[in-house]
């Protein structure tokens, strides 16, 4: 009998075994790092291609005819605006003058004798000294020699013009470029020989092509007051050069084209640019930033915590108050440091994952831990 009672005992205990094994433990749920993001401010910032321009251009051409005698600047230099540059020969401009000078003295020794005839004639013609038709021929001549006397002085003031052009001088202040003449050369006014180009690069002009959509809707951001183009809060420019570096100046927006190009559907904005140093130059490549106010609704997330679905679209894993997590379709903009700045899909509060991506899919289960703060770096 006790072994009938011992033998029940152990199949008992045997069974309990049994069903403890056959109960597996729930697996743990995966932790996740999160990061709870706020509605901030954020300055609006368009970034766009652009290219350099000269802020003036003047093109030295020949005013004159005759053969060039010397140069008289270093290509590349910086040159004073008045600053003598070319020296064509003055012989045959100062030999015109000294003739025209000589036909003006000619003209008032003309016009002296015609003013002395004219005045005797009134003298005798009370008296019938002389005939009225005498007299009113004097006065003719009077007239035709004053007139003259005036051609022939403006002929002076031409011949004088012509000889100053013989000294090409520098029309603006600026750096100038190749020579495209050289001493013995033969230049003309007819074909207004191009001799060189002088530009002024201090400040420069930054000119970048928007699309006509962002274009309204600057032109509409301008008529509102939200940016400004002048005093302490216009809008402020800054550039990225072609090797990637940051132009340490900042430049300010001058104004947007009213045409667009039929083309390519943009409008060109240009802002200028201090450049005491000469390191931007006409035609250099450049993105221009432009800061174009302020987004007080923005949210900030980590570029770790955001990737890309087939359509392309940014998505997010975010983490409701049950643990549980959820799939989010964001409407980013653009980068601001090592984030994204989000104008849409995500409500403020919200934990988006931003370590442990992999291990998790929407509708799992997940232990959140909140992300160290980090200071957020500005573009």
């Amino acid at each position: 009998m006790n072994r009938i009672v011992k033998s029940l005992a152990a199949l008992i205990i045997l069974g309990g075994c049994a069903d403890a094994k056959q109960a597996p433990q729930a697996p743990a749920a995966p932790e996740v790092t999160v990061v709870t993001v706020q509605t901030q401010s954020v300055p609006v910032i368009t970034e766009l291609p652009g290219r350099t321009s000269a802020y003036l251009v003047a093109q030295v051409r020949a005013r004159v005819d005759g053969i060039v005698l010397r140069r008289e600047f270093q290509e590349g230099a910086d040159v004073k605006a008045g600053q003598r540059l070319y020296q064509i020969d003055p012989a045959p401009f100062r030999a015109a003058l000294d003739n025209a000078i000589a036909v003006q003295q000619k003209m008032q020794a003309a016009l002296a004798t015609a003013n002395a005839q004219a005045e005797r004639f009134k003298i005798l013609l009370p008296g019938n000294g002389v005939s009225r038709q005498d007299y009113d021929n004097a006065i003719a001549q009077q007239g035709q020699a004053a007139g003259d006397l005036g051609a022939a002085k403006a002929a002076v003031q031409e011949a004088r013009i012509n000889l100053g052009y013989t000294d090409v001088g520098a029309p603006i202040a600026g750096r100038i470029g190749l020579s495209l003449v050289t001493p013995g050369a033969f230049v003309q006014q007819s074909a207004a020989t191009l001799m060189t180009t002088v530009q002024q690069i201090d400040p420069i002009y930054v000119d970048v092509n928007q699309s006509s959509v962002e274009g309204l809707q600057l032109r509409r951001d301008l008529a509102s007051g939200r940016v400004k183009v002048s005093g302490a809060d216009a809008a402020k420019v800054t550039l990225l050069l072609e090797d990637g570096t940051e132009y340490p100046l900042t430049g300010k927006l001058q104004f947007t084209d009213i045409t667009v190009d039929p083309n390519t559907g943009s409008v060109t904005v240009r802002a200028a640019f201090p450049n005491p140093d000469h390191v931007l130059l006409p035609g250099m490549f450049v993105r221009a930033r432009i800061q174009e106010g302020v987004n007080d609704q923005a949210m900030l997330v980590p570029q770790q915590g955001v990737t890309r679905n087939q359509q392309g679209q940014a998505t997010a894993l975010v983490v409701d108050a049950d643990g549980k997590v959820a799939l989010r379709t964001l409407q980013t903009t653009r980068t601001l440091g090592d984030k994204w700045v989000v104008e849409g899909g995500l409500a403020a509060g919200e934990r988006v994952i931003v370590a442990g991506v992999q291990k998790v899919q929407p509708g799992a289960t997940v232990r959140a831990v909140e992300a160290p703060v980090q200071k957020t770096a500005s573009n």
